[in-house]
């Protein structure tokens, strides 16, 4: 007997859709590096985690170059791949700033975080890795957080003139452009 053809779903009638499948998670990190570094800073550490085997900490803004010069220094984290940053808007803190170092001796990277509040600003750390120059300066452009102590803190990236800063999720890109493009070059903007 062949099979009967199924009936179609009757108007009005939406199937659900499927549970969203659970993500990946953080793990807790404990190792002798996040214990050394919780007795000498204590409370200002405030997560050490593990998120698909990336090590993190979340360290108070307060002490934040305390401990990034305890990582060069005592466990000889050497270099600095990368600072950046992550706008949340609806938060009080609307930024994390996140600075991802690198052992040569240990090939091993980690990445420290700390949540600043728009218009905080962040320590410098040229003095501690002179890479930190440009990447801060990248940082400042794109978000418009300001690093204390740091040389020469202008724009890398965007002509000085320019207004805002575009990584900043509530920024009007489009608009900006326009208004440079027209200013500056005289033109329309293709946009």
């Amino acid at each position: 007997m062949p099979d009967e053809p199924k009936s179609p779903t009757p108007p009005g009638e939406a199937h659900a859709a499927p549970p969203k499948p659970a993500g990946p998670a953080s793990i807790p990190w404990d190792s002798t590096l996040v214990s050394s570094l919780k007795q000498r800073h204590g409370s200002g550490i405030a997560e050490a985690s593990s998120y698909l085997g990336q090590n993190y900490l979340v360290v108070d803004a307060s002490i934040v170059s305390d401990v990034l010069t305890t990582l060069r220094d005592q466990h000889k984290f050497n270099y600095c791949v990368d600072i950046t940053a992550v706008h949340y808007p609806q938060r009080e803190k609307q930024f994390d700033l996140i600075w991802i170092l690198y052992s040569f001796d240990h090939n091993q990277r980690i990445r420290v975080k700390t949540l600043l509040a728009d218009g905080e600003a962040a320590p410098s750390v040229v003095s501690i890795w002179p890479t930190a120059n440009w990447l801060e300066r990248e940082v400042f452009d794109m978000f418009g957080i300001k690093f204390d102590g740091h040389p020469d803190l202008k724009r890398i990236l965007l002509p000085d003139g320019w207004k805002g800063h575009p990584l900043r999720k509530d920024y009007g890109i489009i608009q900006q452009d326009n208004e440079w493009v027209q200013i500056n070059l005289g033109i329309e903007s293709g946009q």
